[in-house]
């Protein structure tokens, strides 16, 4: 009756493997709050330096994150903040880019 004590974390999505991961974490954690910042942000066009800037840390920060992650619920969070982040980084340079050029 052992087993009913342990708690079945193979299955799951967010399957752990029971050890810390702070540097992982911690770029899980910056990946979403610039991928976040990058989305809201771009959808106004007089915030384009800002949504292109924190766009393009939050794909280095994510991509680097990636080759790092050592379980699935990293990977996870970090493709959600990296899609986020390539989104605002992509209209961020639509509207004007990481320099502030002149919209047509």
């Amino acid at each position: 009756m052992a087993q009913a004590m342990r708690p079945n974390t193979a299955g799951g999505l967010f399957a752990t493997d029971g050890k810390p991961h702070p540097l992982q974490d911690t770029l899980l954690a910056v990946t979403l709050v610039l991928g976040l910042t990058a989305f809201i942000s771009a959808q106004f066009h007089h915030l384009h330096l800002l949504s292109s800037w924190t766009g393009l840390a939050g794909i280095l920060a994510g991509a680097y994150g990636q080759w790092i992650s050592v379980t699935t619920r990293e990977r996870f969070g970090l493709i959600l903040g990296l899609g986020l982040a390539a989104v605002g980084f992509f209209l961020g340079m639509a509207h004007g880019g990481l320099f502030g050029g002149v919209v047509g």
